[in-house]
């Protein structure tokens, strides 16, 4: 069956105790505003960004791991999409609430996302 998947966007990954702070932060280095600062759940701490260069998705996500920068990847079937990119190479690392966590075969961990808004943006790609 087909699907479609494309960038999403960047999470930036804080292990930090002030969330506020590494938003704050990281909206004065890029230009941004944050527009959600309780963006996350009950399990998660995120904070999102407003503005972002081609309506790409930019959060600050508060994490127990090595603080880095990873891409999401959003499709409108997740496991489909999970299926294509293991064919490519990747691995399966974990399936976290909604989302599969992936690691590339070069070493980037990364996540396949839902897509919320397919008419927004750039035109998804189409599989089979």
């Amino acid at each position: 069956m087909a699907h479609r998947s494309r960038l999403a966007g960047f999470i930036i990954d804080c292990r930090v105790d002030d969330l506020d702070a590494a938003a704050d932060f990281w909206a004065r280095a890029l230009g941004m505003r944050v527009a959600d600062r309780d963006a996350g759940d009950a399990d998660s701490e995120y904070q999102q960004f407003e503005a972002t260069p081609g309506d790409l998705h930019v959060e600050v996500q508060k994490v127990d791991h090595d603080s880095r920068v990873h891409l999401d990847i959003e499709a409108d079937d997740v496991d489909a999409e999970a299926a294509r990119l293991e064919r490519l190479g990747a691995r399966k690392i974990a399936f976290v609430k909604r989302w599969w966590v992936m690691e590339a075969p070069t070493g980037q961990r990364f996540c396949v996302v839902k897509m919320h808004h397919p008419e927004r943006g750039q035109e998804p790609n189409a599989w089979k």
